[in-house]
């Protein structure tokens, strides 16, 4: 299955809002990353991780932010997102 491109037109699960709200990631970042992604992934049919590397604090340190959307539905619905440090464990 090709994974898809750019996503502009898209919903939140109920879900997705709670997690975004207690993990500080707003509405407008994930859009960033839909938007315009540094990376997708195919996780399984139907469902698309998303990332893009950010650059956050100070001193700057690289995170990112994985963005997870279920793709078998008009809109797509984003079913959660985190922030990770780990880069290398997810970066290909």
């Amino acid at each position: 299955m090709p994974t898809p491109g750019a996503i502009d037109d898209f919903i939140f699960a109920d879900h997705a809002l709670f997690e975004m709200k207690r993990r500080g990631i707003s509405e407008s970042e994930v859009a960033q990353v839909l938007a315009k992604p540094g990376q997708s992934e195919t996780v399984r049919a139907g469902r698309v991780v998303y990332q893009a590397k950010f650059n956050l604090g100070a001193p700057p340190k690289v995170f990112l932010l994985r963005v997870f959307v279920d793709i078998d539905r008009h809109p797509p619905e984003v079913v959660t997102a985190y922030w990770t440090s780990k880069v290398e464990k997810y970066w290909r």
